[in-house]
């Protein structure tokens, strides 16, 4: 069942995202690694992993950013189980299990634990989809976030105040604005907007509730 699947490992500490892999690999999946939350979004654009192990505590992003911008860009499409060391307490399972994330395995972990829950939601995932979102006349598809982030634009908000109304990172709204960019096929974020009026890629209420 898990052969061939694309796995991330995501977790800055080097000898536990090693152990990982390694139990990865032993199970027939193909993996990809990150060490910061930033760049485990990056790859997970380019790899499409059907499975996410996911550090909690990340540099610059956060895994709890890293699980909503997941699930804002691919859905229930990707599976994710956090792993922490430092948020072991219930109310914090909890809290990541409400974040988004499928599953929670607090460090110190039994190699065996691990392959199992992780053998669990290979078995569940139906392979990486990218929603079919806010197609306008140009054929152009935008995940929810992407079109969240565009209407912000729109709206006159720079990087930083759409990061704080949308309660994530600076860095993980530049990487949306990078990804519309390449799907709009401009060079700025001025062309963006333009391109999205144009199409008809906004809300239909959105013009109103601009003005």
């Amino acid at each position: 069942m898990e052969r061939g699947h694309p796995v991330l490992v995501v977790d800055d500490d080097d000898a536990c995202r090693a152990l990982i892999v390694t139990l990865m690999q032993r199970i027939g999946c193909t993996v990809y690694e990150a060490s910061r939350g930033d760049e485990a979004l990056d790859v997970a654009d380019l790899t499409r992993p059907v499975l996410v192990i996911l550090d909690v505590d990340l540099p610059r992003v956060t895994g709890y950013e890293v699980c909503r911008s997941l699930r804002d860009s691919y859905g229930d499409g990707v599976r994710i189980i956090f792993v922490s060391g430092e948020r072991a307490e219930a109310l914090d399972r909890v809290g990541g299990l409400l974040i988004g994330a499928d599953d929670y395995v607090v460090k110190p972990f039994d190699p065996d634990e691990l392959v199992s829950r992780a053998r669990v939601q290979l078995r569940r995932s139906g392979g990486m989809q990218r929603p079919a979102r806010t197609n306008g006349a140009s054929g152009v598809t935008l995940t929810s976030r992407e079109r969240e982030v565009l209407e912000l634009l729109a709206e006159g908000l720079d990087q930083d105040d759409i990061a704080a109304r949308l309660v994530i990172s600076s860095k993980t709204v530049a990487t949306h604005i990078q990804r519309t960019l390449a799907k709009l096929g401009v060079h700025s974020r001025a062309q963006a907007v333009a391109h999205a009026h144009r199409e008809g890629l906004l809300h239909a209420d959105f013009h109103a509730h601009a003005v």
